[in-house]
């Protein structure tokens, strides 16, 4: 266990670390823009070239916020579902609550195109495929919840996960196997995952997604802290275990599917790192643990992120590949160490 005395410097340390990730995001990118021209540009300032502040305002701006939900939102929907199932393994990618997202976005991406290209138009938007998303998340998350209870071995509900996860991605190539041609290619490029392809409207969605399964993450801080010494003795405590975790999936619902529908199946984010916020904070305290993974989790999303990019390079690489090269070996140090994980 790490001193109380303590805490507040790591914290400080990552809040530290997360504002320079952020300035570093934004000064590096395919336009070689200068480091000064992109700090005095926040506070205020106007850069040499008119160009350089149309980049930084509405492509890296919005790039780097979007990241940085995007990592909080999946490492807090990781910290909801680990607390829930009592189970280190959970997280939003290895569940197959990611895999239900992308289902629900197939379904309107793809589905729609039967409809043929002015009903398709009309009926994909930003609005739609959030809720699609959601819904996607929600169901998926629902049925993992009714099987986890006649289940009680961590290794039989990663089985599972992949099992949905299979199940939902052999549906997403029945649809492909019928989509028109443009609409097969957005899903594919939008199945990659990034953080940069979104605008100041797609980006004010998300934050209000965001902001909502935030919110109410935080109001059932008492009963997650409960959740960790057994329903039985939450109960003792008068916390209602069935509406505790209705919000629980409506939390994690709305966050997992918002973001998958905006920047795609991000993998891994959600699983490492609330483990790797009880290494740094050495507690599962979650009045501690919940500002801990929305800052480490947006640390973490920014460096990958910043990596895709390829800075001064006009290569982009799929954020996924990224966040699973990180993510992977985290796995791999679970399985071997899970007995001894902090619950």
């Amino acid at each position: 266990m790490i001193p109380a005395a303590r805490k507040p410097g790591r914290f400080l340390l990552l809040a530290l670390l997360l504002a320079v990730a952020f300035l570093v995001n934004l000064g590096l990118g395919s336009v070689d823009i200068p480091f000064s021209e992109t700090v005095s540009w926040l506070f205020g300032g106007q850069p040499t070239e008119p160009s350089w502040a149309y980049i930084i305002r509405d492509y890296r701006l919005p790039k780097a916020l979007t990241a940085i939900l995007t990592g909080s939102g999946l490492a807090l929907c990781g910290l909801l579902m680990q607390t829930l199932f009592r189970n280190p393994l959970a997280g939003p990618f290895v569940l197959g609550i990611s895999s239900g997202a992308s289902l629900g976005a197939a379904l309107l991406i793809m589905g729609a195109s039967l409809l043929g290209p002015a009903a398709a138009a009309w009926v994909v938007s930003d609005w739609s495929l959030a809720l699609a998303s959601s819904l996607g998340s929600l169901l998926v998350l629902l049925t993992v919840l009714l099987v986890a209870t006649r289940l009680k071995d961590a290794m039989a509900l990663l089985i599972v996960g992949l099992m949905f996860g299979s199940i939902t991605a052999a549906v997403v190539t029945v649809l492909s196997s019928f989509a028109r041609a443009e609409r097969l290619q957005q899903y594919i490029f939008w199945s990659y995952g990034s953080v940069g392809s979104l605008g100041w409207s797609q980006l004010g969605i998300l934050a209000l997604l965001f902001g909502i399964g935030t919110g109410v993450s935080l109001l059932l801080l008492k009963g997650l802290n409960a959740l960790l010494l057994g329903e039985h003795y939450a109960t003792s405590l008068g916390i209602p275990i069935r509406r505790l975790r209705l919000w629980i999936l409506i939390a994690t619902g709305l966050l997992a599917g918002g973001i998958t529908a905006f920047a795609g199946p991000i993998a891994f984010v959600g699983l490492a790192v609330p483990h790797l916020t009880r290494q740094l904070l050495g507690t599962s305290d979650h009045r501690l643990l919940m500002p801990g993974v929305l800052l480490y989790g947006g640390l973490l999303m920014l460096i990958c992120d910043t990596v895709a990019q390829m800075p001064y390079s006009s290569y982009v690489l799929p954020i996924n590949a990224i966040t699973s090269v990180v993510g992977a070996p985290v796995v791999i140090w679970l399985l071997l160490r899970r007995n001894r994980m902090l619950f």
